[in-house]
């Protein structure tokens, strides 16, 4: 088997997981929510998502209908000899996966509609960032379309500090939550240009729910966001209760003095991820 046949199995393979089974953190963290949640119709639906993850995962089901958008986040060692052929091979996975799973043919032109499967101009999404190294780790995220049209870019005002970076993120979480399938996972995206800051709230999503970001004043950011996002009463599905959100992760970078961008990005109760690391030899193995 070359190189390009293993990844692409490996990728597949990968694909298929985030499809049909939700990651042990994502699941933990619903049975958490699932202990605590004080409304009775937000308990039954949270009951009903966990079974609905159940049958998925022993059926060998797509968890959701809304198969998603597939987006690739590739960390690059700068040393990797297979950098030129990773994109064919995410490509080529993808392709081979929406035939096999299968996946919901979910990319259409912008204008005419016409319907190409999941490969096609732009798609799949694929975001490179480049690091020391040999090794290519590669996550992949499907991103639904209710979610996705969550999505929001911020401007707040310079100088205001966290206080008004989580006010606006609050305002805006409190606007869109409801369509996205809550309970929710909230990516933020603070400071660099516009761009940089919605890529970065999406890169953030990738980041397990457990785990907080190692500087201390973002993981402070993240718990006080979840807390207030939580204290909304939003709830599953929009209804009512406590579990709006399962975890809120923020990345950053710096900016101009003058600008202050913050991108918030969704991503609904069916956190689907997983990912596939390529050592320097270009062997592929899963990554939990």
């Amino acid at each position: 088997m070359s190189k390009s046949s293993e990844w692409i199995d490996a990728v597949g393979r990968a694909i298929r997981e985030a499809t049909v089974a939700l990651p042990a953190d994502v699941e933990r963290a619903l049975r958490e929510a699932l202990t605590s949640e004080p409304s009775e119709l937000g308990r039954l639906h949270l009951e009903t998502l966990l079974e609905n993850a159940r049958v998925a995962r022993e059926e060998g089901l797509p968890i959701c209908q809304d198969t998603g958008t597939p987006v690739f986040f590739v960390r690059a060692g700068a040393e990797s000899p297979w950098l030129a052929d990773i994109e064919a091979a995410l490509v080529e996975a993808t392709r081979s996966a929406t035939a096999a799973i299968p996946l919901r043919p979910s990319a259409i032109h912008p204008l005419t509609d016409r319907n190409v499967g999941n490969v096609g101009r732009g798609v799949p999404v694929i975001d490179w960032e480049i690091v020391p190294g040999r090794e290519v780790e590669i996550t992949y995220v499907a991103k639904g379309g209710g979610s996705e049209n969550a999505t929001g870019l911020l401007f707040v005002q310079p100088g205001g500090g966290a206080a008004e970076i989580a006010r606006a993120v609050l305002a805006h979480v409190a606007r869109v939550a409801p369509r996205a399938c809550p309970p929710i996972v909230v990516g933020v995206g603070i400071g660099g240009t516009a761009d940089r800051a919605l890529v970065l709230a999406k890169r953030a999503l990738t980041r397990r729910l457990d785990i907080h970001h190692a500087d201390p004043a973002i993981a402070a950011l993240e718990r006080d966001l979840l807390e207030a996002v939580n204290g909304l009463g939003i709830g599953p599905a929009g209804l009512g209760g406590a579990a709006t959100a399962l975890a809120v992760h923020v990345e950053f970078a710096f900016r101009h003095p003058a600008s202050l961008p913050v991108g918030v990005a969704l991503q609904c109760w069916a956190d689907r991820r997983a990912a596939v690391r390529i050592d320097a030899s270009g062997a592929a193995e899963a990554v939990l």
